[in-house]
């Protein structure tokens, strides 16, 4: 019998600490008979509900209101249930080093039900082997199956009914995908595995079709919106951009003022509610960036021609237009529909090489709305908005999709410029819906950005990580304010552990979310936020921008609807999230390849994590993460210190310490499971 594809052990060898004897069972395959099975703990009565979250290695854990640890779930005790899933639980009365252990009772919902992975043929059967490796079981495949389900083959399947935790879960081919390991293969299959599709329905296709056509602008339409065509405005996106969602214009004022405006495609104009459209781009909630490919929230249709600001078109806005005097102080605002031109489409480069002196064109409005930008992000930061810029990684793939280069990307003074005024117009946005439904007491729904203030117990371990690493971060109380992050930063600056101290204090942080519910935006330290300058590429923008035009037209959204604009904000929320996972996983699939090439090479990397099991390490220039396994440090027997975050040598008292530059080879890569292998060199 051949190994399954994800778990490499052997039969005799228990899977995630398998309650069952010695050859019992392989990726969850069921071989032997139900006698041979141990008998469950008895459980407590009481039932409790949670949401699940399964680790790799197979075990369970629920959150309880009122107990710090959570509830551990033994694999013998998941009763079926997988990552996410909503379970009714009960706790049993034994402790698991020193936590507390439960019992999954049934499964309330499912998270999902559709999972990607590799098929693989044993014994006159056909199972799916998941890609994600929470999923501890295989799925059997039933029904009806084409002649394209062979070995080695990606599929998107779907899971039936499942509640015998003694049976595999069965499910149904819903698309086969193509060859394990070609490149656009496993990129579809990142972004189908996180719920997003990578085709539209025909519906969809035709009313895309149908709306592109509508190109030219009528005079009766033109006339209902103020007219920006006259006046000088122009986009700033990446290079290799194919949709433009916002663009910028300036006019100086007689008074030395300037007229600054911020102009956002009208995708509300295009995309109607009640249409296969719309019922498309909220099921999406957002477009998916992976290194090589955009998989658009829109058909391309309508993101890459009627609705994106091309330069040397007429196009329909939504736009913010502000009166700046030069030190970025707010005279006048405006909201409403508008019609723009576009003089120039500019990258991010290209219009760096303006401010750089090398090009002039448009150089009075570049320079000046620089210098305004300059002046609102130093007063954002006055006021304690968090700087967590990182360093990101870009990617040159060859033909075949192969990286030939990973290299981090320059942030340049364009860049901020334009993340300046958009935020500026995100602001003002959620300003002026607040106050105004606060003046005629309205409880009209809104989307709000919201960021909620840091978890104490986050931050405190965040205050002891930093500590372990020579630096301070000041707490008061149990909680800590923008500006001791802000200090913590500059302390920081330039130095090796940057990167990894921000990904921590990140991580301490809570997560930024859409709500109906205004509580303001720590990190950015804005009372009022939403989200009103990508409708492109994010549904929010587009209900922010429906919300805003009642507003502004003196309408209302109909009663029946209010309660729905919740659960959109959630949705959202979740589908955000889904994105970035799948844009992080292409990367390290990318990160690992990259390095699959480049085994017995030396690199010069930091340790970034320590753990009973090894040390992680983060090559420096491509943020490249693998680990040293702690079996591999030979020299001697290595203890984790927990509290100061290193590894000691049991004998020799050598410390490896989180923040520590290393030289290390790399060792091994596994391309389907995206992980890497280094051994200290």
């Amino acid at each position: 019998m051949k190994k399954s594809q994800k778990n490499k052990r052997t039969l005799s060898e228990p899977l995630h600490n398998s309650p069952f004897p010695k050859g019992g069972t392989r990726r969850g395959r069921d071989l032997n008979p139900p006698s041979r099975r141990l008998n469950p703990p008895p459980f407590k009565k009481e039932e409790l509900r949670g949401l699940i979250r399964i680790t790799g290695k197979g075990s369970g854990y629920v959150e309880i209101e009122g107990i710090e640890d959570d509830v551990l779930i033994e694999p013998e005790n998941l009763s079926t249930a997988l990552h996410k899933d909503e379970v009714e639980f009960a706790t049993l009365p034994k402790k698991i080093k020193d936590r507390t252990a439960g019992k999954v009772l049934k499964v309330i919902k499912r998270a999902k039900k559709e999972f990607v992975g590799t098929l693989e043929h044993e014994n006159g059967r056909l199972f799916l082997i998941p890609d994600d490796k929470k999923v501890y079981k295989d799925i059997t495949i039933v029904g009806d199956v084409t002649p394209e389900a062979k070995n080695d083959i990606k599929a998107l399947v779907e899971m039936l009914e499942w509640t015998d935790p003694k049976k595999n879960p069965e499910g149904r081919i819903l698309k086969i995908i193509g060859k394990k390991g070609v490149h656009d293969v496993e990129m579809a299959a990142i972004v189908l595995e996180k719920g997003f599709d990578t085709e539209y329905p025909e519906d969809v296709l035709r009313e895309a079709e149908a709306v592109s056509k509508q190109t030219n602008i009528s005079p009766s339409e033109i006339a209902k919106r103020r007219d920006f065509r006259s006046t000088l405005t122009f986009t700033i996106d990446p290079v290799d951009a194919k949709d433009f969602d916002d663009a910028i214009s300036f006019k100086k004022l007689p008074n030395g003022n300037f007229e600054i405006g911020v102009h956002i495609a009208d995708v509300s104009h295009y995309v109607r509610e009640h249409t296969a459209l719309n019922r498309e781009a909220l099921k999406r909630g957002f477009s998916v960036y992976l290194v090589d490919r955009t998989i658009p929230m829109l058909p391309e249709a309508l993101s890459n021609v009627v609705c994106s600001l091309n330069p040397n078109e007429d196009r329909l806005t939504f736009s913010a237009v502000f009166e700046l005097d030069q030190n970025g102080h707010i005279k006048s605002r405006w909201f409403g529909k508008t019609v723009i031109h576009s003089a120039k489409r500019f990258s991010y480069e290209s219009a760096q090489e303006v401010l750089d002196g090398r090009s002039a064109e448009h150089k009075d409005a570049l320079e000046t709305l620089n210098a305004i930008a300059k002046k609102l992000r130093d007063e954002k930061f006055k006021k304690g908005a968090i700087d967590f810029e990182q360093d990101e990684v870009r990617f040159e793939l060859g033909e075949n999709g192969r990286p030939l280069r990973i290299y981090k990307k320059e942030r340049l003074d364009t860049h901020k410029l334009v993340e300046e005024y958009m935020l500026l117009a995100n602001k003002e946005v959620a300003e002026f819906i607040f106050k105004a439904r606060a003046k005629k007491q309205s409880d009209e729904p809104f989307i709000y950005r919201i960021h909620d203030l840091p978890d104490r117990e986050r931050i405190a371990n965040l205050g002891i990580f930093v500590k372990a690493l020579g630096h301070n971060l000041h707490l008061s109380k149990g909680s800590v304010s923008a500006k001791d992050l802000t200090m913590l930063f500059e302390q920081i600056g330039g130095r090796a552990e940057e990167s990894m101290i921000k990904t921590a204090a990140v991580r301490s942080m809570a997560k930024a979310i859409y709500s109906t519910t205004n509580i303001g935006h720590f990190g950015l330290s804005f009372e009022y936020y939403t989200h009103f300058t990508s409708p492109i590429r994010r549904y929010a923008d587009l209900l922010v921008h429906r919300i805003l035009f009642h507003h502004l037209n003196g309408t209302s959204i109909p009663a029946n609807e209010w309660h729905s604009y919740e659960k959109m904000a959630r949705e959202n929320s979740e589908q955000e999230i889904a994105a970035a996972e799948a844009e992080r996983d292409s990367k390290k699939l990318k990160q690992v390849e990259y390095m699959s090439e480049r085994i017995g090479q030396v690199f010069s990397g930091i340790i970034s994590g320590v753990t009973d099991w090894g040390m992680y390490i983060e090559e420096k220039e491509t943020r490249c993460e693998g680990m040293v396994k702690l079996r591999d440090l030979g020299d001697d027997y290595y203890i984790l210190d927990e509290k100061n975050y290193c590894l000691i040598g049991e004998k020799t008292k050598k410390k490896y310490s989180l923040g520590d530059t290393v030289k290390f080879k790399v060792a091994a890569a596994d391309v389907e499971r995206k992980t890497l292998d280094y051994s200290l060199a």
